[in-house]
């Protein structure tokens, strides 16, 4: 009986870790994103599940990625990140969410660290590149 109540935590914690990367995707959409990626990393990485990978066209589009992530995993879910990175320079923004990383590069920072080709292995959940 306990193991069972344990997986069916478990089976609704995952359902609602993909409800707000469902959340993160639209908000990334909503504020033009450029080439949105979504990973599921969790067979090959021991720190998340999912990687999520977007760019904008300058710092004040990546920054405003980011506020709306913030502000709206907050409010709407109480979900804060562990830690958020980058952010002042604005050339890749890393929030870690624990379950699931937002990484917001700016178009060159995107080319130059290439997260893409480094999570290659992951299955791909979404891509608009």
């Amino acid at each position: 009986m306990i193991l069972l109540n344990i997986l069916k935590r478990m089976e609704s914690m995952a359902e609602k870790i993909k409800e707000i990367i469902d959340e993160v995707i639209k908000i990334i959409e909503d504020k033009k994103g450029i080439d949105l990626k979504v990973l599921d990393v969790s067979q090959i990485s021991s720190f998340t599940d999912y990687m999520i990978i977007c760019s904008g066209a300058n710092e004040k589009q990546i920054q405003a990625i980011a506020d709306e992530i913030f502000l709206k995993l907050k409010k709407k879910y109480n979900h804060l990140p562990g830690g958020i990175e980058g952010y002042k320079n604005a050339q890749w923004i890393l929030m870690d969410y624990f379950d699931f990383v937002v990484n917001i590069f700016s178009l060159e920072a995107r080319e130059t660290y290439d997260l893409d080709s480094l999570w290659k292995d992951g299955k791909t959940i979404l891509s608009e590149v």
